[in-house]
């Protein structure tokens, strides 16, 4: 099915301002409140929130084959379930709807009344009900880094690394939508002289810049997903805050691995933005040595170019960009860890969530967490405010942004953004 809905030269009779990370070439999806207080799934066009709710009620998804109540719902778990022949009619009527030259809603005052937002009358919600929560660890720079820091450089990878997309089963209740506070957790942490553990607030908060798919209900239990489907049952991508305690992790993590120093909070973007507004931005990922085992072989590009950036913002204060990086130096591509999901025949749902792991480059400008760029606190970061920060300060805003550009279009996924509160707060 052609992907009309990508052409970079069609234009859209909604404003949109220059730069927007939603063109019309965009089209994602979310879930919203609206002025009305009614919940709904939606997309967006520039600074226009669309209510897909009332315009399948209104007729305009005539001919395509969906529920009466697909659009009225607080997720898109079960839009997400009708797979991609459905995510591309939807996507390219949304996109015919809206061109510049099509009269149908344009010139419909009273549905456009009803169909229409601007961004500040509506209130985001999380876009999906996630089952399961998975986290991987697949930026070959960050698990390089992390294993210089804490043990030996000259053997920062474990054997294990190379061959398998690492990755653990994180908390999926405590995923939250930009712009909830974040409380600052407390926990243990290592004992000192005297033996016996501390406990308290968090001292090394950080953020973890990271990206998150988005996947369909892939496969029963007991079969396996082939590498070269995989990316069928990806619906798209957010951007995502995998926040870390990383002292009370650092006491806890031997010998079964990450718990309460991660569990307190991650922070996701709110719009979905699919993998086919994302097709033009394919790129060929990291050469992968020793070569994968067949069933983790995949041809072709899997990768893609999205341009991220890291952003602390103080209490009242500007905005300091700390890190620059991008999608496309994942060692182990999507595809990949979901292959290695199910080749044990573990089922995978529509609505569950893979995390990439703190997405590292190879210049430590690039790198995707406090803990790299302060090379454990001992190398403390200026802002433009001057104060500097080893990790992430009471009130301080964290602020993840990604968007793909070439010379015809740029695609966006908007802010991921939370602020930290004291321990004793919220």
């Amino acid at each position: 099915m052609p992907l009309t809905a990508n052409d970079p030269s069609r234009k859209t009779w909604l404003p949109v301002p220059a730069e927007s990370d939603f063109p019309i070439q965009n089209i994602p999806f979310g879930v919203f409140l609206t002025r009305d207080d009614i919940i709904t799934i939606g997309t967006r066009i520039g600074d226009t929130a669309i209510d897909l709710g009332a315009l399948h009620q209104l007729g305009y998804f005539e001919g395509i084959d969906l529920t009466d109540d697909i659009f009225l719902q607080d997720s898109l778990n079960d839009f997400i379930a009708d797979g991609r022949k459905t995510w591309r009619l939807v996507r390219n009527r949304i996109s015919d709807l809206f061109l510049e030259d099509n009269p149908t809603l344009r010139d419909n005052e009273e549905h456009r009344k009803e169909v229409l937002f601007s961004m500040d009358e509506i209130e985001m919600q999380l876009p999906v009900d996630v089952g399961d929560y998975t986290d991987f660890y697949a930026s070959k720079e960050h698990a390089t880094n992390v294993g210089s820091l804490f043990r030996d450089p000259e053997n920062a990878l474990l054997p294990n690394w190379l061959h398998i997309p690492i990755g653990y089963h994180g908390r999926s209740s405590s995923i939250v939508p930009s712009g909830t506070p974040i409380k600052r957790p407390v926990g243990q942490m290592k004992p000192g002289e005297d033996g016996t553990p501390g406990f308290g607030p968090c001292k090394l908060l950080d953020f973890e810049l990271e990206m998150a798919f988005i996947t369909t209900a892939t496969n029963d239990l007991g079969k396996r997903v082939p590498i070269d489907e995989a990316e069928e049952n990806i619906f798209g991508l957010v951007l995502f805050n995998d926040w870390s305690a990383r002292d009370i992790q650092a006491w806890e993590y031997v010998p079964l691995g990450p718990f309460l120093g991660k569990s307190f909070a991650s922070t996701i973007s709110p719009w979905i933005v699919t993998l086919d507004a994302l097709h033009p931005f394919k790129v060929e990922g990291p050469k992968q040595e020793p070569t994968p085992l067949p069933y983790l072989q995949h041809k072709g590009k899997k990768n893609y170019d999205i341009h991220l950036q890291a952003i602390i913002q103080p209490e009242d204060g500007e905005e300091t960009i700390v890190a620059n990086s991008n999608f496309k130096y994942m060692y182990w591509s999507m595809a990949q860890q979901l292959a290695h999901h199910t080749v044990n025949g573990c089922n995978v749902r529509s609505g569950d969530m893979m995390g990439s792991g703190t997405i590292s480059g190879p210049t430590p400008d690039s790198y995707g967490s406090m803990l790299e760029l302060s090379w454990k606190g001992t190398k403390p970061l200026t802002l433009n405010d001057g104060s500097q920060r080893k990790f992430i300060n009471d009130h301080d805003t964290v602020i993840l942004r990604g968007y793909c550009q070439n010379e015809s279009v740029r695609i966006g996924f908007g802010d991921c953004s939370g602020k930290v509160l004291p321990a004793r707060d919220l």
